[in-house]
């Protein structure tokens, strides 16, 4: 799962950004409401970890807009008040949990944890399942008709992008940017183009047809849809 840490106290952040990798999550950091918005144009979150006070604005407008686009990504709240009208605030934006500076690493790591792992059963798991394809985003499997399908990671990273966003034209453009990963290794228009080729070989059988090509934009998830 991949997480956005915003804390513009930068030992803090680093504090938060080491014990949150070495729990096995994906971390991004930003010290600043613009460099926070930055990360949110580039990739999907599952969870921001977000300070209220950043020095180019606060987080409560930054939650405000950001869940206007995204509401499902969840949010928790750092901050050092702790009055009763501040949270309600948090929580009436759509926050998840609001935690009060000072605070033990080990319990935060614990609730965040605990809220994951809620999140995720609520989801029904990071799966795609129309009854016919099955794809296991987590364990990284997948297979077609009950017979196992192999995928490579840059294809499952692909795939999941497509999936969530079904019927939606997604551009060459923007896909390049949301498989950029976490290492940052680049991800050309020919891997891209090799890629979509690839899945369709594996799962576009008996003339079902996932992916469909909209000339000149880029590609749209239909889902197993007879040609």
């Amino acid at each position: 799962m991949r997480i956005l840490v915003v804390e513009d106290d930068r030992l803090l952040n680093q504090t938060l950004c080491y014990n949150l990798s070495a729990a096995g999550y994906t971390v991004d950091a930003a010290i600043t409401k613009a460099e926070a918005a930055a990360f949110c144009e580039k990739r999907d979150y599952d969870l921001i970890v977000l300070d209220v006070n950043l020095p180019d604005g606060n987080g409560f407008d930054f939650c405000r807009e950001f869940k206007a686009r995204r509401p499902d990504t969840a949010v928790v709240f750092l901050t050092a008040h702790d009055m009763e009208s501040d949270m309600l605030r948090g929580f009436e934006l759509g926050a998840d949990d609001y935690v009060t500076k000072p605070f033990p690493i080990s319990v935060f790591r614990k609730k965040i944890a605990a809220l994951l792992s809620r999140l995720q059963k609520q989801s029904g798991g990071d799966c795609y399942d129309d009854g016919n394809l099955l794809i296991n985003f987590t364990e990284m499997s997948a297979a077609l008709a009950g017979r196992a399908v192999s995928f490579t990671p840059l294809e499952y990273r692909l795939l999941k992008v497509l999936t969530k966003n079904p019927q939606i034209v997604l551009t060459r453009q923007v896909l390049l940017e949301k498989l950029w990963d976490a290492d940052e290794n680049f991800v050309d228009e020919h891997a891209l183009t090799s890629a979509i080729s690839r899945i369709r070989g594996k799962i576009e059988r008996n003339g079902d047809q996932y992916i469909k090509t909209v000339y000149g934009m880029g590609y749209l998830w239909i889902g197993g849809m007879n040609k």
